[in-house]
């Protein structure tokens, strides 16, 4: 069994981090509000600490899931931050979805400390994460991933090193894309289905079987329907993410038209007060228009 410490207590950390723990691994946490990571520790029997260094003081691989760049260069730099305390050796994996230039940055960091650095951003929402069902695509040397592997799968369904640093990045801005545009698809869909006066649930039933099937459209379709939009990733969240695609489509001259109009959706959906909704309320949105 391997020590380990799990940085930031989110809904996607949280169940991570316990995933670990019951699968026999020595689990210190740490997060931002400190009565959470003690009551993480009480529930799971692992330890808390107060400061990231702290937290990875003596731990074979280091965790992290939080909130964007900033949130994740707080954790590990500086006196108190992660690579102030871990040792030669050691493996960082970063969950958090960031931008390729922060993981650039951390990535020679680490190595600056003689660590390295793994960015393996996650894919599955809360439920992934509770059920230990996460798809994790993965950037960084071959070496560290195959260290970082074996514990990676206690959490995950899918666990894949794409490519060098960055490359789990990249891969998750290719998900990314690729939701944003199935859910303003389904969106339109079941907003027709209404306006036509047809049963949404009757019509999704049938076309989910075929061609038009995906999971947004079995997993988000009655809660669409109902008009409940509390079962997800945030809007505001979907929008940080979108953001760094389109930045890194700049960057590397791809085009992406579609994204950034279904961005410029979720931003009306933001001024409707649903930046706290999850990513299928762009149905709400059209609802709003009429």
């Amino acid at each position: 069994m391997a020590k380990c410490a799990f940085l930031g207590l989110g809904v996607m950390g949280y169940p991570m981090a316990g995933h670990l723990a019951k699968a026999g691994h020595e689990v210190t946490v740490y997060n931002r509000t400190g009565a959470k990571a003690k009551a993480w520790a009480d529930a799971h029997g692992g330890a808390s600490a107060l400061t990231p260094r702290e937290a990875v003081t003596g731990a074979d691989l280091v965790m992290s899931c939080v909130g964007n760049d900033d949130d994740l260069r707080s954790v590990c730099l500086g006196p108190d931050g992660a690579f102030a305390g871990m040792a030669s050796g050691s493996v960082f994996v970063d969950h958090t979805t960031v931008s390729a230039e922060v993981t650039a940055e951390l990535y020679k960091a680490a190595d600056a400390a003689q660590i390295s650095f793994v960015d393996a951003p996650i894919s599955g929402g809360q439920a992934g994460a509770e059920n230990g069902a996460l798809s994790i695509m993965c950037g960084g040397d071959a070496g560290a991933y195959a260290r970082a592997e074996p514990i990676l799968k206690v959490y995950s369904k899918m666990c894949r090193r794409i490519g060098d640093s960055g490359a789990g990045q990249m891969t998750k801005m290719c998900n990314q894309i690729a939701i944003a545009g199935l859910v303003q698809g389904l969106s339109e869909a079941l907003h027709f289905a209404e306006k036509a006066g047809l049963d949404g649930r009757s019509v999704v039933e049938v076309i989910s079987q075929g061609a038009a099937g995906s999971w947004q459209m079995v997993n988000r379709y009655e809660t669409m329907i109902d008009g409940e939009f509390e079962h997800g990733f945030a809007v505001d969240w979907m929008r940080k993410d979108l953001g760094i695609c389109l930045d890194a489509a700049d960057e590397v001259g791809a085009s992406l038209p579609v994204t950034a109009l279904v961005d410029q959706f979720y931003k009306d959906v933001q001024k409707l007060g649903g930046g706290r909704w999850d990513t299928s309320s762009l149905l709400k949105r059209l609802r709003a228009m009429g």
